[in-house]
């Protein structure tokens, strides 16, 4: 009987090593190096990755370069690092479609040998054209029976580099009335004279994705093909070609082709109010809207690494969000939940104060600075305590205080107590303002017998602020991000179909003021700003001179997990 909790994918798998069709799992993920990769790989990445490790097999990352004229390698460096830092492994094999070019060429000259390949000289227009709609059939190429000898010449032609881009293709002969459009006699070679990332100048024809993605599958020896739902379509075109193309004795040891591959499908991931389209991405970057792919309102897996989120963070997203046929839309609030929870243990908690204004204690000794000392995280005593500078003069956020009070205020205002988180029970007692009416300094007295720890600690108060010492306060950037898309109009717009921005995605906190301890921070460090959220420091923009911090995901949550 079939564990009801497994996945879909893994009951096939189950039932495939059982039945004998694989003894073992190979699974990969296949993306073509033309941008860097979205929270919606992340789902295939550890799909992949995962499905490999729980049947003790093997994976790998195969760049799919059969495309020069768009691919980079700078693409394919973010993506190599995004797939380690997804799955926690620096060791993951790494493959090019590249690598089976030869393999590729040789399977094409049996297609042409064997009439299954012929040379057209129609242009892409006509090609187009020819194949017909969803609901009537195709026209046959006048090419379609040109002569095996002459097409077998004629590729020839092709790969010496006689022949200008777009005057000749390779098609499979297949089914021009068939139902499926993939299948009615699909170009699976094209002349390119483009220069390879990888190859140089060695090729001046490239494979078509749908030809070589199957190939290499077949070559590689990966059993389970798992993709997303729109690659249902193509499925019987993969299992042509793997079938027709397949070299005399067929799969197994000492040959060419190592495995036939199962292709299984499985839904998108896509999130409400998020924009994860290539297109989309690289036109705000082009046009300056955002700092790059790796800019942290993004979900490309680099600009979520940069805003400090953590892969097992990502890890408990994508299990969670389950896997399945059916198309869906995940809420985000599911994303920053599952944030909240891996970082709740692992971050210490600190002060920081956003926008500041100074408190000044008038009855607390002047030169004098003692020390408070303060856990670092409550919820994981593991990470121990630190010492804190107190003295005469704070900084504190200045919406901590309010010269004339809103109802159920209980914060600073004229003759209201509060207590100084870990520190002692203040009053205020006035506030000193400039020419244009703006609050500069808080005055306040403080109890010396309330001090946290000592026996006047019990007093009760209905307000508690954080603070930090004015002399030895640490002075940053802070940028506290928003959803790049504005929510309330959705991701694009009705008319011209343009993205709707937010134009108030970031603020910028200038001359934030922080405790000393966070001297130290290196990128990527991460903290709870006490009250303000959660905080990582800046890859990119981040100097010991001039620190940048920014806000990672807020502390509070409206979601909720579904009841079990």
């Amino acid at each position: 009987m079939e564990t009801v909790s497994r996945n879909f994918i893994e009951v096939e798998i189950d039932r495939d090593l059982r039945e004998g069709v694989y003894d073992h799992v190979q699974t990969r993920f296949p993306p073509e190096p033309n941008g860097f990769l979205h929270i919606g790989h992340a789902k295939s990445i550890l799909l992949n990755y995962g499905i490999a490790r729980q049947y003790k097999g093997k994976f790998c990352l195969r760049f799919d370069d059969t495309n020069p004229s768009k691919e980079k390698e700078e693409f394919m460096q973010a993506i190599i690092k995004d797939v380690k830092w997804l799955t926690g492994d620096d060791d993951v094999e790494i493959r090019y479609a590249s690598d089976y070019f030869d393999a590729m060429y040789a399977a094409a000259v049996r297609l042409i040998k064997e009439g299954k390949a012929y040379i057209s000289t129609l242009s892409a227009e006509e090609i187009r054209s020819y194949r017909g709609t969803l609901t009537e059939g195709g026209k046959e190429d006048p090419d379609r029976n040109r002569a095996p000898e002459e097409s077998l010449r004629m590729f020839e032609e092709m790969k010496s580099g006689s022949v200008p881009d777009g005057a000749m293709t390779l098609r499979a002969k297949i089914d021009m009335q068939s139902g499926n459009i993939n299948m009615r006699d699909p170009v699976i070679y094209r002349v390119a004279h483009i220069s390879h990332p990888r190859t140089g100048d060695k090729w001046c024809i490239y494979p078509m994705y749908d030809f070589a993605h199957p190939l290499e599958d077949a070559v590689e020896g990966t059993t389970h093909s798992l993709c997303t739902m729109e690659f249902e379509d193509h499925r019987p075109l993969y299992d042509w070609v793997i079938r027709e193309s397949m070299p005399e004795g067929g799969t197994g040891e000492g040959k060419e082709w190592a495995s036939t591959p199962r292709q299984i499908e499985f839904a998108k991931m896509y999130l409400e109010n998020i924009v994860t389209g290539k297109r989309y991405i690289k036109k705000m970057v082009e046009e300056g809207i955002v700092d790059g792919w790796d800019d942290p309102r993004l979900v490309a897996v680099a600009a979520l690494r940069r805003r400090g989120f953590t892969p097992e963070a990502i890890r408990q997203f994508v299990a969670l969000s389950g896997i399945s046929k059916a198309q869906s839309v995940s809420d985000y609030a599911l994303l920053e939940y599952c944030l909240r929870e891996d970082l709740k243990c692992k971050a210490p908690r600190v002060f920081a104060i956003l926008d500041p204004v100074r408190l000044i204690i008038d009855n607390y000794p002047e030169g004098v600075t003692e020390e408070i000392g303060i856990e670092n995280n409550k919820e994981a005593p593991e990470l121990g305590t630190r010492k804190l500078p107190f003295s005469r003069e704070l900084w504190i956020e200045r919406e901590d205080f309010m010269e004339e009070p809103v109802k159920k205020y209980h914060r600073l205002y004229p003759g209201n107590e509060v207590r100084l988180m870990n520190a002692y029970i203040v009053t205020c007692t006035s506030c000193e303002k400039d020419a244009e009416g703006r609050v500069t300094a808080v005055h306040c007295t403080y109890d010396k017998d309330t001090k946290s720890g000592m026996p006047g600690a019990d007093k009760k108060v209905k307000g508690t602020i954080h603070w930090v010492e004015a002399s030895s306060a640490y002075t940053a950037t802070v940028r506290l991000y928003e959803n790049i898309i504005d929510e309330e109009k959705g991701v694009y717009n009705e008319e011209d179909g343009s993205l709707n921005l937010n134009p108030d995605s970031v603020r910028v906190c200038e001359g934030a003021k922080c405790e000393p301890s966070l001297k130290d921070a290196q990128a990527f460090d991460r903290f709870q700003f006490v009250r303000a959220g959660y905080f990582c420091v800046d890859e990119k923009d981040h100097t010991p001179g001039a620190p940048v911090f920014h806000r990672i995901v807020s502390l509070k949550s409206s979601f909720k997990l579904p009841a079990t």
